[in-house]
């Protein structure tokens, strides 16, 4: 009987020289080139010009790559300070070297990216397309197609958080733990314990999410109501991510002494986001298509 995974995947699929290729970005590309077949199909029953969808897929990756990025550097990257500084009657324990090295928030090869700051970083980009490029169609329309291949890249880049070895969950009993031997936090917190691969919880979850959209999309009307995509997408995705953060290793240290985490707290908003937008959609007798 299966009593645990022992994870030893190398990150790095091939080396060239000094140049060293990681499942990581591997998998985070072909995310995204799925994102554009999945989008482009919606695009072309749609029948939109391809000029829309090469511009929707710039103004996306852009948006998602340095959200990511700054909601690493600003979300995560708190430390609690040698000496506390007082500043307005305000006394400071943590600090955030970005904000006073702010050149390093392009060291993107360091690692660190947040999937909340991705999130933020495309709900921007996508209003400056809507604005730029495709005004005659609504902000939500936009975003009910678009999120159906977001989803399919989540779980791809999931399963690259689990070629990396990293954020991972607590120690497990059950049989499906893994022991990843590659982790240095693995084996300074948790060597020869098992521990939740919730790299895998995150990826079915998306996995769900994305097959849930793809059939109301594709054999249902109810996409016709306009933002019932979009709020359904925020509702799975960041309702999963709030209840599987209980079994999720903080990544922060200064989290330790939050009631809930960051990665909870991030998520409030966009899961109130997500039910707004399906009781609006839901509550409209008509049909909207603009």
């Amino acid at each position: 009987m299966l009593q645990y995974i022992v994870w030893d995947i190398d990150p790095v699929l091939f080396s060239l020289g000094p140049l060293s290729v990681r499942w990581y970005g591997v998998l985070w590309a072909i995310g995204i080139y799925l994102t554009l077949i999945v989008v482009g199909k919606t695009y072309k029953r749609e029948e939109l010009p391809e000029k829309y969808l090469d511009k929707l897929f710039v103004y996306t990756l852009v948006g998602a790559i340095v959200g990511a990025r700054l909601g690493h550097c600003f979300f995560y990257e708190w430390h609690l300070l040698k000496e506390p500084f007082e500043f307005l009657g305000i006394t400071f324990n943590y600090g955030n070297e970005y904000l006073l090295k702010p050149w390093k928030l392009i060291a993107i090869w360091e690692g660190g990216l947040a999937s909340h700051g991705g999130t933020i970083g495309i709900l921007t980009a996508i209003f400056l397309y809507h604005k730029k490029v495709l005004p005659e169609k609504s902000l939500l329309w936009i975003l009910d197609r678009l999120v159906i291949g977001i989803a399919i890249c989540g779980a791809c880049i999931r399963l690259g958080n689990l070629m990396n070895s990293e954020i991972f969950g607590y120690p497990t009993t059950l049989p499906w733990g893994f022991m990843f031997i590659r982790s240095y936090e693995w084996q300074v917190l948790y060597a020869g314990q098992a521990c939740h691969p919730t790299q895998i919880y995150e990826m079915i979850y998306c996995l769900v999410t994305f097959a849930l959209l793809l059939f109301m999309y594709w054999k249902t009307n109810i996409y016709k109501k306009e933002g019932i995509g979009f709020g359904t997408f925020m509702i799975c995705i960041f309702g999963t991510r709030f209840v599987l953060e209980f079994i999720k290793l903080n990544q922060e240290s200064f989290e330790a002494s939050f009631t809930l985490n960051m990665g909870q707290v991030l998520s409030i908003p966009f899961i109130a986001i997500g039910f707004w937008c399906v009781f609006r959609a839901l509550s409209k007798k008509e049909n909207i298509l603009k």
